[in-house]
């Protein structure tokens, strides 16, 4: 305007609307001072930058978002990322993952009392410890009968595509006194639980038997277990399934990676030292069905049920 140009011109000139120059020059230009009644671009840009940090806006996280998360977190045990990418999966509005993160670890640090009911989330987060590498040890604990060596598995269980490749471990509880028997499968992560009162190889092939009977005789494939004694009577489950049993190399846990997997996401429910005795049998279920209902990021979070059924509706066609 110090050229001598009208509103109008100005607007040909940069291709908008001659209002939105009338606003522009309203908003920006100064009524007193030095610079009154004249137009510097540099302090319009300063002066409308410090209007947008100081203007209202929209809160995403609100207070229900932050109990439906807080609930997905303490009951389910999802993990930020998990409940970020599902809840949008499923048409509901979440913010990031990230977005998340700092929430939790500002009302952790926090004292003031609109944070007082979620100081405590950031203990409900996945924490992975330091690992200890075993070392190279003979392995002392005597041979299992009929054992099959993990080498001679098919080559098509690798591939994880076909329902019915179980890998089996158990999970113990305090001073090994109480034990989770967990079968994992392969393909689509469905995992079933049954409580043991301890690791007795004949307690282990029973239940293992009464629950993997309830399938159809061709829907079991092969079985993976690791070397403790426990499943010493795989070779009868063999029989009475008419399936295949393999072994895990000693001291060689990313043999049996998929079902390690999943205890390490039970555990968020049974953190280590817990007396798998005092927990029911009821509470075990539940766990079970949180588990296969929770979304995995591998499946583009969908849940182990749902990819079973996608499986399955696949073979029917």
């Amino acid at each position: 305007m110090q050229l001598g140009f009208t509103q109008t011109q100005i607007a040909s000139k940069v291709n908008v609307n001659k209002s939105r120059i009338s606003r522009e020059l309203k908003r920006n230009i100064p009524t007193r001072g030095q610079t009154a009644y004249r137009y510097l671009a540099d302090h319009a840009e300063r002066k409308t930058r410090d209007r947008h940090s100081k203007k209202a806006k929209a809160v995403l996280l609100t207070e229900q978002l932050k109990l439906r998360i807080s609930d997905l977190m303490r009951y389910n045990k999802w993990s930020p990322e998990l409940i970020a990418k599902r809840l949008t999966k499923e048409g509901e509005q979440c913010v990031s993952h990230e977005t998340i993160y700092k929430w939790i670890w500002t009302a952790k640090h926090s004292h003031h009392r609109k944070h007082k009911d979620y100081k405590n989330l950031h203990k409900h987060l996945r924490h992975t410890g330091r690992r200890h590498k075993r070392s190279n040890l003979k392995d002392n604990r005597g041979a299992i009968q009929k054992r099959v060596p993990i080498e001679q598995r098919p080559a098509v269980v690798a591939d994880r595509k076909r329902i019915g490749d179980i890998e089996v471990d158990l999970m113990m509880g305090s001073n090994h006194k109480s034990a989770l028997l967990v079968m994992t499968d392969r393909a689509t992560l469905v995992t079933m639980l049954e409580k043991l009162n301890g690791k007795g190889a004949e307690q282990v092939y029973q239940k293992m038997k009464k629950r993997l009977s309830n399938f159809n005789s061709s829907w079991i494939k092969t079985i993976t277990f690791d070397n403790g004694k426990e499943f010493a009577y795989h070779y009868k489950l063999a029989l009475d399934l008419n399936t295949k049993t393999y072994f895990a190399r000693p001291y060689t846990s990313q043999d049996k990676g998929t079902v390690e997997n999943r205890i390490g996401v039970i555990r968020r429910f049974f953190p280590k030292k817990t007396d798998l005795n005092l927990v029911t049998k009821e509470r075990i279920k539940e766990v079970e069905l949180l588990l296969n209902y929770r979304p995995i990021r591998k499946f583009n979070y969908n849940n182990p049920i749902e990819v079973l059924k996608n499986k399955c509706v696949a073979l029917m066609s």
